[in-house]
């Protein structure tokens, strides 16, 4: 009894001595080089960048009622989301399997039958009683001397058993596995943040098509009007004859024009409901020539790019994951020390409740690893490349960030100096076109002189159109590069949001 005392308390000492032990390596996030400041971000300040400033539903920026709408509805129906949402949960699932091994796994068994063996079975013990002495003690233990041919073997059972986790091989596996889930958090947050986008994309080109439909409807209005002014001269002889086909032609030109815009307003119609989880026959959106007005986006650091972009902060985190696989490869070149427990009864009958009939076992089981043909320095080979692989896809992603935001913030300064540019041609065609039509009327000028002015103001019209729409879409891509209003913090909170379920939430439906 003192050595079995001994060796538990000595077991015991082992466990608390070494359950603190951990082969993997201390963890920091990879350093990236960051800048002070974007390059193209000329109203930049360094002493108030606002990175703490929220920015919330980011869309709203744009102040559109319609896209505030159409924007709640991304979580209620978008398939993608939903399929991100399920790998979030698989990799919740995986990190509970991983947490299960801190511990002791715990069975309940029985089992009941009933058995022959052959008579002629190695080692058997012969039918004829041997002894009376033998006899006698076999009554005494009530147990048959001989050994039945048929018997009954009924059993109930408890057994346990229980890693100690000496060099951190479990609790690495969970710091692996809370990692990925972590990741997988993110990788939601960035599939919809990019989902959010898409959406607004597809919503501002549609109502740039919208303004451009209304910028089409005056233009056959106005052509339609030319058209009758010809038709007079020339029946007053003041006008050539080729002036009213030529005035037709322009006409009918800019009515097939109209005719494309509203196919592709319906394409744009088709991909929101689409994105939206919608059937495109059952959804529309009310035409609207209101323009959208240019957001101010809050200016940021590049060091808060690590913090805004959930891309970002998925990558860091597959990087911590796999820092902790290298431990748990590592442990795997040590013993592993299990200790095993089981108790319960055996009977032959149905006598399981009586004490004589119980039987218990309990002991450590050690592992010692002795060859595996360098399997095991394989596997500690790849998770050190698979750690090498993420850190690489991290630092390419703090990269790819980077540009982003440089790219969107020189789109949005190039663009607004072309916008003023294309402003000033506006105003000059349409002076052009105003006079060309009044020396027409007069008669001091040929139509060719008036088409030639009605191109150049609807070029015009429609590139001033064109560049507000990208400016919007510049806007969107920055608040996209930025982030959102997406934070790391969210990481933290004990669950994240998941998508609310069809009946959680009112649907629009019809037209908006």
């Amino acid at each position: 009894m003192k050595a079995r005392s001994g060796l538990l308390s000595m077991l015991s000492f082992l466990t608390l001595g070494l359950s603190g032990c951990s082969f993997a390596p201390d963890y920091s996030p990879p350093v990236v080089e960051t800048p002070a400041k974007f390059k193209e971000d000329k109203t930049w300040s360094e002493a108030r960048p606002r990175d703490d400033q929220s920015r919330g539903p980011w869309w709203r920026a744009l102040n559109d009622r319609t896209l505030n709408e159409l924007e709640e509805q991304i979580d209620v129906g978008n398939q993608s989301l939903a399929a991100s949402v399920a790998l979030l949960d698989q990799s919740r699932a995986f990190a509970a399997q991983a947490e299960a091994g801190l511990t002791p796994a715990i069975d309940f068994g029985n089992s009941y039958s009933s058995n022959k063996q052959s008579a002629h079975r190695p080692l058997r013990n012969s039918n004829r009683v041997a002894s009376a002495q033998g006899l006698e003690q076999a009554l005494i233990d009530g147990r048959p001397f001989d050994q039945p041919s048929h018997y009954g073997n009924n059993l109930l059972r408890l057994q346990s058993s229980y890693e100690v986790d000496l060099w951190g091989r479990v609790r690495n596996s969970i710091a692996a596995r809370e990692a990925q889930t972590l990741a997988s958090a993110a990788d939601v947050e960035s599939a919809r943040l990019g989902l959010q986008a898409e959406v607004a994309r597809d919503y501002v080109a549609l109502r740039t098509t919208d303004s451009e439909i209304d910028l089409y409807n005056h233009v056959v209005a106005s052509y339609a009007l030319a058209l009758d002014l010809t038709k007079t001269l020339v029946n007053g002889n003041v006008g050539a004859p080729s002036d009213e086909p030529r005035a037709r032609a322009q006409l009918e030109v800019a009515r097939a024009r109209r005719a494309d815009l509203e196919a592709r307003r319906a394409m744009y119609e088709h991909a929101i409901a689409a994105l939206l989880g919608r059937a495109a026959s059952s959804f529309s959106i009310r035409p609207s020539s209101r323009s959208i007005a240019q957001p101010t986006v809050p200016p940021a650091a590049p060091l808060t790019l690590l913090e805004r972009r959930p891309d970002v902060a998925a990558a860091e985190r597959r990087v911590a994951a796999a820092n902790a696989t290298i431990g748990v490869a590592t442990a795997a070149f040590f013993p592993r020390l299990t200790i095993n427990l089981s108790g319960g009864t055996q009977d032959t009958g149905l006598s399981l409740l009586n004490f004589k009939n119980s039987l218990w076992s309990v002991g450590p089981a050690i592992t010692l690893p002795l060859f595996d043909g360098d399997a095991r320095i394989a596997e500690l080979d790849a998770s050190k490349a698979s750690h090498a692989h993420a850190v690489a896809e991290y630092r390419g992603s703090v990269l790819r960030a980077f540009q982003e935001v440089e790219d969107s913030l020189s789109s949005l300064h190039w663009l607004a100096e072309q916008e003023k540019s294309i402003s000033a041609a506006v105003a000059s065609t349409q002076k052009v076109l105003d006079i060309s039509l009044v020396l027409y009327r007069d008669g001091a000028t040929n139509y060719l002189d008036v088409i030639t002015a009605q191109t150049a103001a609807l070029d015009a019209r429609e590139a001033l159109l064109t560049l507000k729409g990208k400016r919007l879409q510049a806007a969107i891509a920055l608040m996209l590069s930025l982030g959102g209003g997406w934070s790391s913090a969210e990481l933290l909170r004990p669950e994240n949001p998941l998508i609310a379920t069809r009946s959680d939430n009112a649907r629009i439906g019809g037209r908006l």
